[in-house]
């Protein structure tokens, strides 16, 4: 019969706004791009982005390659 991996208690840190949070993992650390603290659906905010939407990035890829 096969047994459950051992989990363990460790603080995750969010590389965006560096918060921290303990959790039960079986991974020795944890790192995460985004956490509830900074991710625009749960803080309402939005991030804007340099390189336009994705309607504008086909608009340009088309343009390029009709010409």
């Amino acid at each position: 019969m096969t047994q459950h991996p051992e989990t363990r208690l460790v603080d995750a840190t969010c590389t965006s706004c560096g918060t921290t949070f303990a959790i039960r993992t079986t991974a020795q650390s944890l790192a995460l791009d985004v956490c509830s603290n900074c991710h625009p659906a749960y803080t309402g905010e939005q991030r804007l982005t340099a390189h336009g939407d994705r309607i504008d990035r086909f608009n340009r890829r088309r343009e390029l390659a009709s010409a």
